[in-house]
């Protein structure tokens, strides 16, 4: 086993952690709910799952730093675990299904190893730089991935996020440029729209806010289905604060509308 993938089975085995935490916890009665400094919701499972994320990632790899949404941290050195212990808090708070843990390595500034499991959809997906990505669900065997072949923006399937997001953050002309130009537009939201893109179902998502544990994980889960990841300016990175994923072939049309 290379260093990879023995990294990608230690991501593997914590979101199996994580998913007991909050599979015991979606739907709860006894939920407790509060509200961060920026108004978005933090339920007692978030902070569960990213305490025992961090656990074990300081048993096994104790001298990497390790950066969550819910408990910060700073990463020095070259290895950094990103986790984002509920993507899609508000969905799990309100009993809808579509929410994931998501857990990252990031190399020398870059993505590596990504894993993203979403045990109420029954899916999870996973990658590591030079193996490939992969999905699983409802208890199947593995399967690779790879992006769409769809090559023009009038036959694509885009899908974005709330339309208030776009205009707060980027600008509604850019949001309806590109839905104006697809084929099909949704909001499937968070990281499933990206998970979506790897799997080839769909063709591009785009987001106009996004954090670092958002989508280190599925830049790395779509650069390995055979797609591209940027954020919003082109530039081919998780922390640039909006994201861009594609087959590949519509990446360049998408920017120009967005920019």
């Amino acid at each position: 086993m290379t260093d990879r993938e023995d990294d990608l089975a230690l991501a593997r085995t914590v979101a199996d952690v994580a998913d007991a935490i909050t599979v015991s916890r979606f739907t709860a009665h006894d939920l407790q709910v509060d509200r961060k400094p920026d108004r978005t919701p933090v339920t007692d499972a978030d902070l569960a799952v990213e305490d025992a994320v961090r656990a074990q990632l300081a048993i096994k790899r104790p001298d990497d730093a390790v950066i969550g949404e819910e408990r910060g941290g700073i990463g020095p050195g070259d290895r950094v675990w990103l986790v984002d212990p509920i993507d899609g808090t508000k969905n799990f708070l309100r009993g809808v299904p579509a929410w994931a843990t998501l857990i990252a390595l990031v190399d020398g500034g870059r993505p590596v190893v990504g894993v993203i499991s979403a045990p109420a959809l029954g899916r999870r997906w996973w990658a590591a730089e030079g193996h490939g990505a992969h999905v699983s669900g409802a208890g199947g065997a593995a399967c690779p991935i790879a992006v769409s072949g769809v090559a023009e923006l009038a036959d694509a399937y885009v899908s974005t996020t709330h339309l208030g997001t776009w205009s707060r953050h980027r600008s509604r002309e850019a949001y309806l440029a590109l839905v104006d130009a697809c084929w099909e537009n949704r909001a499937f939201g968070d990281f499933w729209h990206h998970c979506l893109v790897a799997e080839g179902a769909i063709d591009l998502a785009a987001e106009p806010v996004v954090s670092a544990w958002d989508v280190a994980a599925v830049q790395v889960i779509v650069e390995q289905a055979g797609g591209r990841f940027t954020d919003l300016d082109g530039v081919p990175t998780h922390d640039g604060g909006t994201a861009l994923s594609s087959n590949g072939l519509l990446h360049d049309a998408a920017l120009a509308l967005l920019r």
